[in-house]
């Protein structure tokens, strides 16, 4: 690993700024321990690390920028203001400073945050994904002609399963309708409904600017959970422990052929590409019974922890925490935005 070392201004949200000095019980039961392992990990390798919280105020990341003099800003934000998709203007704002930063640009935040809009880019592509519908606010719930039950619901914005529960996947007409008021309703978003695909859920870890690698296809393992309701990732799927241990959920590197091994890394650097994304990205896919996969999104600046699926895919291919961070910093260090 080269040993030169960078001023790092590491960017996250306000409120997910680590104390200083956290005790490992502190650590491990915070919201905020992605952050407190990328920056140990950073300084542990002879990085200057500096945080920068950010919540609507785009002048405190112009203010650190002055005062720190970072040759590179370590991106961990996944919105602004409270917007999902507004995460696009931060990295602009950086490529207007002219400073580099690390993951994805803002044209493939742009295109990757609206789930309708990447979908026909895929489509166009000839890329598999679900055939889909968006039902816009304050318009009609009538489904299209050529989409059957069941049907998921999902916000065409957010991100990290909000707004995903079991109820997402519905079977006749009253659930569709319900469902697409409460995503109205609760995440004030436009609603997206795509044909669900029973299957197995898998990920594939994407790097790269001009030129990609794919890191091993992963799994979520639903454990008991698939006996009892729809194997879907929901937000209590992803994010609360004490149910992924009741249902005896996991992740780990899938059991498939070297062909489907191949086939899904290959859907998902053709997917990258199509979609114009940079740094690294979490790409989510259903295999279905006849062994067709299926691309549901793409998920550019994804949870990098270190016992998060895309660094424990990275481990299990040889590359330890600080190896992929490295590779990261140095993604974000090569990375020229067009300025023609």
């Amino acid at each position: 690993m080269p040993t030169k070392k960078l001023r790092v201004l590491l960017a996250v949200h306000k409120t997910l700024l680590p104390p200083e000095n956290p005790t490992a019980a502190e650590i491990r039961d915070s919201e905020w321990s992605a952050e407190y392992e990328v920056a140990t990990a950073l300084r542990d390798m002879g990085h200057e690390v500096k945080f920068v919280g950010l919540d609507d105020h785009i002048g405190d990341m112009r203010t650190a920028i002055w005062e720190f003099k970072p040759q590179l800003v370590f991106n961990l934000t996944e919105e602004f203001d409270g917007v999902a998709h507004f995460d696009q203007n931060i990295v602009s704002f950086l490529e207007l400073l002219r400073v580099p930063y690390t993951g994805c640009n803002p044209r493939g935040l742009m295109v990757a945050r609206d789930k309708a809009l990447s979908k026909k880019i895929l489509s166009f592509h000839s890329i598999p994904t679900p055939a889909f519908q968006v039902f816009p606010r304050h318009g009609s719930t009538k489904l299209a002609t050529g989409l059957a039950f069941p049907l998921m619901v999902k916000s065409t914005t957010e991100e990290a399963s909000l707004g995903i529960a079991q109820a997402s996947v519905v079977q006749n007409e009253t659930q569709l309708k319900e469902r697409v008021a409460f995503i109205h309703e609760h995440l004030d978003t436009d609603a997206i409904v795509e044909q669900y695909i029973s299957g197995r859920e898998v990920y594939v870890g994407v790097m790269g600017n001009m030129r990609t690698e794919a890191l091993p296809v992963w799994e979520l393992n639903f454990g008991e959970l698939s006996e009892q309701a729809e194997p879907i990732a929901t937000r209590r799927v992803k994010w609360s422990s004490a149910y992924r241990k009741r249902y005896k959920i996991s992740s780990g590197k899938a059991e498939l052929s070297e062909a489907q091994e191949t086939e899904a890394q290959d859907i998902c650097r053709r997917a990258y590409r199509a979609l114009g994304l940079s740094g690294y990205a979490r790409m989510d896919l259903r295999l279905d019974a006849q062994g067709k996969f299926y691309v549901l999104e793409a998920n550019p600046n994804c949870h990098i922890g270190e016992k998060e699926d895309f660094a424990q895919s990275a481990d299990s291919k040889g590359l330890t925490y600080s190896e992929l961070l490295w590779r990261i910093l140095n993604l974000g260090l090569r990375w020229q935005p067009n300025r023609g």
